[in-house]
């Protein structure tokens, strides 16, 4: 189908897909346009990736802006979000606004109004529901892209309950639901009312297989030679090949150790494949890097860069996982090795994919366990790009005939697993009830129910707990939706019990939210995580910054540090020499569960503790064996669960709100009380805040009316960084013209940070960025 021959779109579309290159529909873009997407039709679009699925979206967006409309574009991930913002933004000349929406849960979005094309994540999406954004009401198309993820036990009932929001309040909306692996899309099209495109076409060609001795297996049957030399791992062996044909190499393994482990030793097969214009912009790249921040993951990923390889992982800041991705889209990394979460959506193609590790610990199995099937085809559709790679290679790896066979079996000829709800959990129950109270979607237990009626769960156990058929051999109604459905009540009624013990809701006659509860779901909390907060704050009128970040370290909201071996000696002394900060009793040491689970939130709390007190990032890292993205995860999570404790405190009248607020203040910037005011200044940060500190400029109102050459100074001399720190303080003259540093304020080499004992002289330089 010709470009031009899609109606319903703007006249200017065809035009803007031609001088990308684009001049016809790829067969499944073409189905998606006979199924009605520029037409305001609902439609869920199964297609490999690299198929053409995003085009699906911009036909069913574009035509809703055409129409005159707003289109919103629902996404897993912040990195995805900035992608798409990127690929939108090429329709701003020709007048359509983009706009893009993350984090922040308390905020309204109104500042969206009048947009006509909004990105955003689910989570940020549903507390926008929630918060009641004016344009919410007006949207005409909602693109849920990766919706496999609705399977997803933490992320999935969010975008499930979010969509089904949106559909209530706009009973046409247009739902256009796009993946690469989805084993029941016709399940997924009924729930959403769509018309189903289910194509496993792919613009060039992907064969999947197995390495195993010196050859590639493919499931088509046909076999590769490709020799490992005696000294060789498999995956050196792959990598070197695909280098030979100027390809690039995604290896997926099952933990960070072994991302960053095997992106080192692989970095000596990449290294051989640079011309000196590579190296030069690897180096460049490296240095980069190392800017970003001082700690060991830094320079580790640093210098396998400098060699062309990277790892990525969770434990890296967004910083870095940024110039990893963009370096290996432009093919100047060679090869990358990663954990899981990079198949989840983020554009990274290469020539060939290396499953190498195709089971990771579980801890609900209670040791290794495979990866699912849809995991792993979400992993092997990465490799091949269209108009770069001649084709795509998939690859996992057996040690044994055994083993080959049953990876053949297992994955490559194997369909994904159905995506089943997972709305149907007390944790996810507890939220997205009280929020379907607080935003008036419903006001009793039938009128919830009905809500939830319009939800994949519902339409699952309709059809008998995910089976093809409604109904037995013999005509009669599958015994599994009845006890679905009992299981579904029986859950709402234990979460309307919690909720109204812990004064979230009020069911005098009709249910409703009180204004308690109205706080806890703007300010998008797990209400387990209120609980435990409302319940540490009573009658603490002046609780430590410890006791605070130790609260908030033991919600449901906070990921904690897991305890290693010879911690719990430590933390346990820590708790008993602290016992007078802690907001609530410690438990009994014979509670094991909960006693470990108390000092996984207390190591938790003394890592941001440490934050707060400036020590080095390096320092953090080394101490609590985590990363720099590890460090800034918890650092936004603690800033926003403080925040909502102050509101919580603030909503109850309790005196403790101003303790509260600095210790946020303090966590937000990672500083000591007295640089609060300065680090707020943007673009100083903990760091820089410190050296104007240590010259004497104390607060924003004495850089306001510094002396320049004092802050040129403090600030190492870097003029540019001076300008704008004093532009930023409103200082009547911010220039750098003929100003010298005073040599009086420049910090002295070998700073280091300080510690929660107030040690040491200088912090890390997170907050610079």
């Amino acid at each position: 189908m010709d470009v031009a021959d899609v109606s319903g779109v703007p006249p200017w579309f065809a035009a803007h897909l031609r001088e990308e290159g684009i001049e016809s529909l790829y067969p499944p873009q073409a189905d998606a346009v006979e199924a009605g997407v520029a037409e305001g039709n609902s439609l869920v679009a199964s297609v490999p990736t690299a198929s053409g699925k995003t085009l699906i979206a911009q036909l069913g967006m574009l035509s809703a802006v055409e129409r005159g409309g707003t289109a919103l574009y629902i996404v897993p991930l912040r990195a995805l979000a900035s992608e798409k913002r990127e690929e939108f933004e090429a329709f701003e000349p020709y007048g359509v606004s983009i706009g893009v929406a993350t984090g922040n849960y308390e905020d309204t979005g109104e500042w969206l109004t009048g947009k006509d094309v909004i990105v955003a994540t689910s989570e940020k999406v549903d507390s926008l529901v929630r918060n009641g954004a004016p344009w919410v009401d007006d949207l005409d198309c909602v693109v849920s892209d990766e919706v496999h993820l609705v399977d997803d036990p933490n992320r999935g009932p969010t975008l499930e309950v979010t969509l089904a929001k949106l559909r209530r309040i706009n009973p046409n909306l247009q739902v256009v639901a796009l993946s690469a692996t989805v084993g029941n899309a016709g399940e997924m099209a009924e729930w959403l009312d769509a018309e189903l495109v289910d194509s496993a076409w792919r613009p060039i060609e992907l064969k999947t297989g197995v390495q195993y001795g010196q050859a590639l297996h493919f499931g088509d049957g046909s076999q590769r030679e490709l020799r490992v030399g005696s000294n060789e791992k498999p995956t050196e062996a792959i990598v070197r090949d695909t280098l030979a044909e100027d390809g690039s190499t995604l290896v997926f393994v099952n933990s960070r150790r072994n991302a960053e482990g095997a992106a080192k030793r692989l970095a000596n097969t990449s290294c051989d494949g640079l011309d000196e214009d590579e190296r030069r912009q690897l180096t460049d790249l490296a240095e980069e890097i190392r800017g970003v921040s001082d700690t060991e993951t830094s320079e580790d990923l640093a210098a396998c860069v400098e060699k062309g390889a990277a790892f990525h992982h969770a434990g890296c800041s967004s910083e870095h996982r940024s110039i990893v991705e963009d370096a290996f889209r432009d093919r100047l990394i060679k090869v990358v090795s990663a954990t899981p979460t990079l198949a989840a959506g983020v554009n990274t193609p290469s020539r060939r994919v290396v499953v190498r590790d195709w089971r990771r610990y579980s801890g609900e199995a209670g040791g290794m366990k495979p990866l699912s099937v849809l995991e792993v085809h979400q992993m092997m559709g990465r490799a091949g790009r269209p108009g770069r790679d001649p084709y795509g290679e998939a690859l996992l790896l057996a040690k044994s005939h055994d083993e080959l066979d049953e990876l053949l079996d297992r994955y490559v000829w194997a369909d994904p697993e159905p995506v089943e709800s997972k709305l149907a959990r007390e944790p996810s129950m507890r939220t997205h009830l009280l929020a379907t109270v607080a935003s008036g979607f419903a006001d009793s237990r039938a009128a919830l129910l009905n809500f939830l009626d319009r939800t994949l769960y519902a339409t699952q156990y309709r059809r008998g707990a995910g089976s093809d058929d409604e109904t037995d051999t013999d005509g009669r109604r599958d015994p599994r939706d009845g006890a679905a459905r009992d299981n579904l009540e029986r859950i709402v009624d234990s979460t309307l019990e919690y909720l109204d013990a812990n004064d979230f809701i009020d069911r005098d006659g009709t249910i409703g939210a009180t204004n308690l509860g109205h706080t806890v779901s703007r300010l998008y909390l797990d209400p387990m995580s209120a609980a435990e907060v409302l319940d540490g704050l009573e009658g603490a009128s002046t609780p430590t910054a410890m006791g605070l970040y130790h609260l908030v370290s033991r919600t449901p909201d906070m990921y904690e540090l897991y305890l290693r071996s010879g911690d719990r000696e430590e933390y346990t002394m820590v708790a008993y020499e602290r016992e007078s900060e802690f907001l609530g009793a410690i438990p009994s040491e014979f509670e094991e569960e909960r006693f470990e689970d108390w000092l996984s939130a207390l190591k938790t709390a003394r890592m941001l503790e440490d934050w707060a007190s400036e020590l080095d990032e390096d320092e953090i890292a080394e101490r609590y064996g985590v990363g720099p993205g590890d460090i800034r995860g918890k650092v936004d999570t603690a800033e926003w669960l403080l925040g909502a404790a102050e509101s919580l405190a603030g909503e109850l009248g309790l005196e403790c709100v101003p303790t509260i607020r600095e210790a946020r203040q303090r966590v937000k910037h990672g500083v000591g009380e007295e640089l609060i005011d300065l680090a707020g200044v943007r673009g100083v940060g903990r760091k820089r805040a410190r050296r104007l500190y240590d010259a004497g400029i104390e607060t924003r109102a004495d850089l306001r009316e510094a002396d320049k050459a004092v802050v040129l100074g403090a600030l190492r001399g870097r003029t540019k960084t001076a300008e704008n720190v004093l532009e930023a303080a409103g200082h009547p003259d911010s220039g750098m013209d003929g100003v010298s540093p005073d040599a009086t304020a420049i910090p002295g080499d070998g700073e280091r940070g300080r510690a929660a004992d107030g040690t040491g002289d200088d912090q890390s330089n997170l907050g610079d960025f």
